[in-house]
Parts: structure tokens; sequence; C-alpha cells
């Protein structure tokens, strides 16, 4: 179940969604198309893949390590004349992610690792409740395109 909330949007973007989401599985596939086409209609199909991952790495990890039972999680997305930035915020604040070293075998541990390559910028915001862990794709601008 999702619960569009389009309030909230920052001012230095162009573009702007904001989705919540119940922590389950099935989930982090909707989020991760919903991010996608938005990067595709909002010009720029060329990034809708790595956006697409980061929101998949990201997702992942919310629900995982960081959302509450009965809580939502929130993915915005946004676009500003040289960025797209994939926005991730969950209830659990007291864990901040970290990225680690997974050895061959290991299932898990290789999300973070997987942004760090992908986007230009990340980082962890500590909120007063949760925390939010967001990603940027540089994209060409409105001028360059």
């Amino acid at each position: 179940m999702t619960d569009s909330c389009p309030i909230n949007k920052p001012k230095t973007y162009d573009r702007y969604d904001a989705v919540s989401y119940t922590p389950y599985p099935q989930n982090i596939p909707r989020a991760r198309r919903r991010v996608a086409q938005l990067a595709a209609e909002w010009g720029h199909p060329l990034a809708a893949g790595d956006a697409a991952l980061l929101a998949s790495e990201l997702c992942t990890n919310a629900m995982l390590h960081g959302c509450l039972r009965g809580r939502l999680f929130r993915v915005e997305t946004s676009l500003s004349d040289k960025v797209l930035r994939i926005a991730v915020t969950d209830p659990k604040g007291e864990r901040l992610p970290q990225p680690r070293t997974a050895e061959g075998g290991d299932q898990f541990g290789r999300g973070l690792l997987i942004v760090g390559r992908l986007a230009a910028r990340w980082a962890v915001e500590d909120l007063t409740v949760g925390k939010t862990v967001w990603a940027e794709l540089d994209v060409p601008g409105s001028m360059d395109a």
C-alpha cells in the first residue's frame, strides 16, 4: 500500500515526488519502478536504471534495518537543474548505516558499496525520529540537454 504525500516539497528542486510504503518486500520493486519512471518522465531516461538501483538498495536497507512494525518508510525523488536525488526515510534513527566489507559467500552487505559506486554523493541525515539516507546522481542540466 502506498500513500502519495507531496507536502514539504523542498524549494530548491524543480520536480518532487514522495510516496510512503508499508515495510513489505513487494514494495521495494514498486518504489524502484516509480523512481525509474520519474527519472524518465523528468527527462533523464539514461539515469533511470541507476536511479532504480539506488532506490532498491536504499529501500532494502530501510526495510531490513530501519523499519518498525506498523510504521511506513518514505521515498522522496527530486530533480534540480543537475541533480536527481533519491531519499529514503525510515523510523529507526538509532541504527545508522555503515558500509561494510561482505565476504564472498555473504548474502547481504553490499548495498552501500553499490550506492557509493553509483551515486555522485550520498549521506545519512539523523532526524528527531528516524533517519534519511539519500543518494544523488549528477544529470545533464536543462541547458546541457
